[in-house]
């Protein structure tokens, strides 16, 4: 039998008053919690929100859908506004609310309460692409020193993905299921126990689907989405100084260039190159391939460690969609080989007119 999406909120109580604002030393993580309809979000959600987990998590359930926009929504409109509905406060100490408009707002009145939170959980129902509000959240000046894009968790159904991705095949345009996919950081592989009851293999047939469309995201398998929280909060996915975890992750594989390109076009496609790059030249380079698709790819994410011209700095690069950031990170090791290694993942990616451009555009 097949697991029900729960979509009932947890019981709960209403707080009562409003807390002084307090000001915190750093900044809080926001994890972003994406998935196709059915594949348990909400049971995520109310795993977290009712687990005896010892941390205060704040879960912002969002109602506001494509119709209203993400510009709308992140728009602070103030105390006239009246736009952020009431607190509530579980028993296992997390806080729960749904926001129809201004996210912003929630995110302020959150970070201004005077229990310090452990972390905050967004659950993105109204919108099929998490990307606009990472984007927000990862580089937005209103917010960024108050709360920061830890991570993009994506559920995927076990049983059903395979559909959802074939029902879209030959689309001219990418299905939310790639577009989720695409984005994540952390992919959690939800109702294992429905697909490897059926034939052995299918769960690591899915693994290659899920790692044809996006190499550098690591999968967790699970049951009706009871899952150790540690896997998923406090991942630091965007945080410029976890150098070490974005260069593992371009070294867990020779080659993360996908062989098989999806009927959807949505590819991931690593480039490699010893010469030192220019930075001025490629921040060129990447803005004609993210601001003005030059080549008629488009980028949905795109990460790098980078070997810049008189500089013993390891510098690291992250983009998403249009967004982008270079910064450095470390030094070089002595004995360390200099190499420039960068992973793109999106639609219609070519491979060699990205090396070549690359060769031509931005290294020395």
């Amino acid at each position: 039998m097949e697991h029900e999406e729960d979509e009932e909120p947890p019981l709960a109580v209403q707080i009562q008053g409003n807390d002084e604002s307090v000001s915190h030393q750093s900044s809080v993580g926001v994890t972003l919690i994406t998935g196709y309809l059915g594949a348990g979000k909400s049971t995520l959600v109310n795993h977290i929100l009712n687990s005896k987990h010892g941390k205060r998590i704040a879960v912002i359930l969002n109602e506001f859908g494509e119709e209203i926009g993400v510009e709308r929504a992140m728009i602070n409109e103030g105390e006239k506004g009246a736009l952020v509905e009431e607190w509530v406060e579980l028993a296992n100490g997390c806080i729960c609310c749904t926001v129809k408009h201004s996210l912003v707002q929630a995110l302020e009145q959150l970070v201004q309460r005077k229990e310090r939170l452990d972390h905050i959980l967004l659950e993105t129902t109204g919108l099929a692409n998490p990307a606009p509000l990472a984007s927000v959240l990862w580089l937005d000046e209103q917010l960024e020193s108050e709360v920061k894009l830890d991570s993009i968790v994506t559920v995927v159904d076990a049983k059903n993905l395979r559909f959802q991705l074939d029902e879209h095949r030959g689309s001219s345009s990418s299905p939310e299921a790639y577009f989720q996919i695409a984005f994540a950081d952390i992919i959690i592989l939800n109702k294992v126990d429905l697909v490897s009851a059926e034939s052995s293999g299918a769960l690591e047939e899915l693994e290659e689907e899920i790692h044809n469309i996006n190499t550098l995201a690591e999968i967790i398998h699970s049951v009706r989405c009871q899952i150790d929280l540690s896997k998923i909060l406090n991942r630091q996915a965007y945080d410029t100084a976890r150098a070490t975890h974005l260069e593992t992750l371009l070294e867990e594989s020779r080659s993360l260039s996908t062989e098989k390109v999806h009927d959807s076009g949505v590819r991931t496609i690593c480039i490699c190159e010893t010469q030192t790059i220019d930075i001025d030249k490629t921040r060129i380079w990447l803005e004609e391939i993210l601001w003005e698709k030059k080549y008629d790819m488009d980028v949905y994410r795109c990460k790098g460690v980078l070997s810049v011209q008189n500089s013993d700095q390891l510098h690291t690069l992250q983009a998403v969609r249009e967004l982008y950031e270079i910064v450095p990170a470390r030094m070089w090791e002595k004995e360390e080989k200099r190499m420039n290694k960068i992973v793109f993942i999106g639609h219609n990616l070519k491979e060699d007119i990205l090396m070549k451009s690359f060769r031509d555009r931005a290294t020395c």
